[in-house]
């Protein structure tokens, strides 16, 4: 509760709070300690690769797990966790909201991404982590063409670990959307909003769609290590069908990755060059189509598969197509630059630093647009080189953000001088690692083995590695000096800034802003609430803001502020860790039942996924009853979702990923059974009569729902209670059929093990089943808490919620149906 909301000195805050603010701060730290973590480990392959045949500091095997922890750990653990933590603290700041629209879920996203990290970190302990890159190809992926212990343990943790990270972007994204559409300040359009903001919009649009589809490709190779299926163990288009389910995912991802880096040297360029951003809306408009085109080209990772040459020319073009809005982009912040008065502060040196590597990037990306220049650079480390160029461009800006917040976070000034030591040390490190690799491109990608010719590259390059490691250590003395003796910093201590973050204190209180926020008159203002209307200029805003910060706390939560304090998104975190931890090694009792293994499991991992599923059905009920206010705002910009209210649209968002989840399972059950041949195999279920009973079963119990709804706005407690009652019979007889089915099919010997139709049948209906499961212990949670506080009989939306979720499990099994047991 807000009254009981500790000091930022206490460690008891870190753990509870659910203020956007803090949640900024732990994303970006977590991220820098994931920054070192991944840059040991390149370190260490980087040493191996000093010689043609590596000088034996690491085994083949422990060179492999270098390479893929690196890979996975840069790419997913630090670069969007770190524009993660800025987005956090900045974008309800820039668009004049006090927290984002669901404070409890941006919580439960950092816990589950610091818990995802440790898994993964924990992987290394449990017989060695996954080693088959971090892209993840089939079929080095599973168990089979794995060693035994890695293949089962840590491998699956690593992937797991993966799989956590994931619905810990799925929540942020969620979250995003619906503050970005929902809460910004009155007079604050789309169009006019800073271009950080609109940069993390495009983001979260990109990762709701991409993210899912990792998502599906996850489960699907979750269930092939651990339950022993065989979805990407088959030569019937198995890598294929990886590719086309990760690069879905994998170039989206680039623009993912870059845009947050890409909005922040927008608002740079703009502070430091003294005007406003040359073309600013022709460039939201290439950031829009680069969006949406970057769904368009995944193909081209793909060019040396056996896809046929139209296809892959087609994919040439869209490739080449998407490199021109950001032309665009280069261009605006290049005349930007000649028109203005560049003042060079450690902030604008790295967005320049930022333009030129992403510039010799994006050239280099051309060459591999092109289908015959692909054939001869693929697989070698001009992919490499072009790749980090992209990458870490991106890392560049976002350092310069690091520099340019640091004042407004921690209300501290760094030195100057130390900060333009720490740029010129990481450029110079930076194209002494990656320019080699260009010059050495006729080396292998992943192996350590390369012609002697090409040894004086790769000892430039861990040299680069070094030096630029070291540029890190700099950054961190810079940054650490500050906070203990850095001077006082003013609220605004850059000559150009107008973003709405720096009209508040440095840093800001807990509440944001004085007053509310408006855009209504053409400029920043803050409407004096306790004056009715009045209103304060930014400056005389932020010192009552300071003033008021300092007051009893329970008086501004009686006046209707949030709450800021849950211990239940740390508590969901830890239980989902444990479940996960738990599943990893469950490999070994699924062995046991298989007819080709002879295997002893050990109780040790069904006894730490017993406790998981303990925790989490503790904490998630305490989560579900734990009173805490998120109050709704009374003026605010929505379009274009005026017309819905904001957890539903939370809701909707969370179905359209969820669309993409089941839409990839069962792309990849078509695609499966057209490579082997439709008409191999019929329907797996012999008789439909069981399935089409089930479909009557589950859209009698959509009726049931609506009727729920009704009588929770007749605020009818005994017509609430039957219908919702009769909507969990009519979902726990579904799953009986379903197990009874099921069971039917093992008694013929038939197991998800068994061929690849029945993996194809058992995952698809059992992740159907799992969101039956889902639902139902909701409506049982529902049910209790209208018998013991008469929940929903004065606000009935909850029931609307659970409706659209219940809607969209039904509709799923109407696809489901033909496919499995008709076609």
């Amino acid at each position: 509760m807000a009254e009981n909301f500790p000091p930022m000195t206490s460690v008891k805050r870190w753990f509870v709070t659910t203020n956007h603010k803090d949640v900024g701060i732990l994303y970006l730290m977590t991220a820098l300690f994931f920054l070192i973590f991944g840059g040991v480990m390149a370190l260490l392959f980087r040493i191996q690769l000093l010689e043609p045949g590596g000088i034996g500091i690491l085994s083949g095997s422990g060179y492999n797990q270098s390479v893929s922890a690196h890979g996975l750990l840069m790419v997913f653990w630090f670069l969007s966790p770190f524009a993660f933590g800025f987005a956090n603290y900045v974008v309800p700041l820039q668009i004049g909201a006090k927290d984002l629209a669901f404070p409890r879920l941006n919580a439960l996203s950092y816990w589950f991404y610091l818990f995802s990290g440790i898994l993964f970190a924990i992987s290394f302990f449990q017989g060695g982590t996954f080693e088959g890159g971090w892209t993840m190809y089939a079929p080095l992926n599973v168990p089979i063409y794995t060693p035994a212990m890695q293949a089962t343990t840590g491998g699956t943790a690593a992937i797991l670990g993966l799989t956590l990270f994931v619905l810990s972007t799925t929540v942020g994204t969620v979250n995003f959307l619906t503050t970005i559409h929902r809460m910004r300040a009155e007079g604050l359009g789309l169009w006019n909003m800073p271009l950080f903001t609109w940069s993390m919009l495009l983001t979260v649009w990109m990762m709701l769609f991409a993210f899912a589809a990792l998502l599906a490709a996850l489960l699907l190779l979750s269930t092939d290590r651990i339950l022993l299926t065989q979805y990407f163990a088959t030569q019937q288009g198995s890598s294929l069908l990886w590719g086309h389910l990760f690069w879905f995912f994998g170039h989206p991802e680039v623009y993912i990755v870059f845009f947050p880096a890409l909005g922040m040297m927008f608002e740079m360029f703009q502070t430091f060059t003294g005007r406003r951003l040359v073309g600013r809306k022709w460039v939201i408009i290439a950031m829009v189509l680069v969006a949406v085109q970057s769904f368009l080209v995944w193909m081209h990772h793909m060019f040396l598969t056996a896809i046929n040459l139209e296809i892959k020319t087609l994919f040439m073009a869209t490739t080449i197509g998407i490199s021109l809005p950001f032309d665009l982009m280069v261009f605006s912040l290049i005349y930007t630059m000649v028109k203005g008065r560049i003042r060079f502060t450690t902030p604008f040196l790295f967005s320049l630093g930022a333009l030129v590597l992403f510039i010799l990037g994006g050239i280099t990306g051309v060459f591999l647009g092109a289908v015959v220049l692909d054939y001869e650079f693929r697989g070698t480390y001009w992919v490499v080189a072009h790749f980090h160029y992209v990458m870490v461009s991106g890392v560049t800006a976002l350092i310069g953000g690091l520099y340019y917040y640091w004042p407004k976070i921690t209300g501290k000034m760094y030195d100057e001088f130390l900060g333009k030591v720490n740029f010129a040390v990481y450029f110079v490190g930076f194209n002494l690692l990656y320019f080699p690799m260009f010059l050495a491109w006729e080396t292998p990608r992943r192996v350590f083995h390369y012609g002697e010719g090409l040894q004086i590259y790769h000892q430039l390059a861990t040299l680069g590695a070094f030096v630029l490691g070291s540029s890190f250590l700099i950054l961190f003395y810079t940054l650490g000096k500050s906070l203990v003796s850095g001077p006082d910093a003013p609220d605004n201590p850059w000559e150009y800034a107008r973003t709405a973050e720096w009209a508040t204190t440095s840093p800001p209180p807990l509440e944001n802003f004085d007053g509310r926020p408006t855009y209504a008159s053409g400029k920043l203002e803050f409407v004096d609430t306790a004056t009715d209307g009045g209103t304060a200029t930014p400056g005389e805003a932020a010192r009552a803001d300071l003033e008021r910060a300092s007051h009893d706390v329970a008086q501004t939560h009686e006046e209707g502020h949030a709450d800021h304090a849950s211990i239940w998104p740390f508590g969901i975190g830890l239980g989902t860790f444990v479940l996960f931890l738990g599943l990893s090694g469950m490999t070994s009792w699924v062995e046991a039942f298989h007819p080709e293994f002879s295997s002893n499991p050990s109780y040790l991992y069904p006894s730490i996924t017993i406790l998981g599923v303990g925790i989490l059905g503790y904490v998630l009920f305490q989560f579900g009853v734990e009173q805490f206010e998120t109050p709704e705002l009374a003026v605010a910009e929505r379009w274009p979702f005026e017309g819905i209210e904001t957890t539903k649209l939370g809701v909707w968002f969370f179905l359209a990923s969820d669309v993409i989840v089941f839409g990839a399972v069962i792309g990849a059950y078509v695609f499966m059974r057209i490579n082997a041949g439709w008409m191999n195999w019929g329907p797996i279920p012999e008789h439909a009569w069981a399935g089409l009973l089930n479909t009557y079963i589950l859209l009698t119990s959509s009726f049931t729902v609506v009727l729920a709804l009704e009588m929770a706005r007749r605020k009818s407690k005994k017509g609430l209670l039957a219908s919702m009652s009769v909507t969990l019979l009519l979902g726990l007889t579904f799953m009986g059929i379903k197990a009874w089915e099921w069971s039917e099919k093992f008694a013929h010997g038939d197991y998800w093990f068994s061929g690849l139709e029945y993996s194809l049948y058992y995952v698809t209906t059992g992740l159907h089943g799992l969101h039956v499961l889902l639902g139902l212990l909701l409506a049982g949670f529902m049910i209790y808490r209208v018998l013991t506080v008469d929940a929903y009989l004065e606000d009935s939306r909850p029931v609307e919620y659970f409706g659209l979720y219940w809607h969209f499990v039904d509709v799923v099994w109407v696809f489901l149906f033909p496919l499995f047991y008709l076609l």
